[in-house]
């Protein structure tokens, strides 16, 4: 339940807020496809802390790239 509700959350953002701004995300996948994948594979606690590590390296002084869930 909680698994959707987070999943529904990024979409929401994605839809919706994420149009708002210009594209900036330096990885592929997107972090926010990142974040989805993450709580899809390893439930909720785990990919919301995944998605956030991954949030924190998302700045100009990183080089970003191909960075799956693994």
């Amino acid at each position: 339940m909680f698994k959707k509700s987070v999943i529904l959350a990024i979409k929401f953002y994605r839809r919706w807020i994420s149009p708002l701004k210009r594209p900036s995300c330096r990885f592929y996948p997107t972090c926010s496809q990142y974040a989805i994948d993450a709580v899809n594979k390893y439930g909720a606690a785990k990919g919301i802390l995944m998605s956030i590590k991954r949030l924190l390296k998302c700045h100009p002084f990183h080089p970003g790239g191909y960075d799956p869930v693994k």
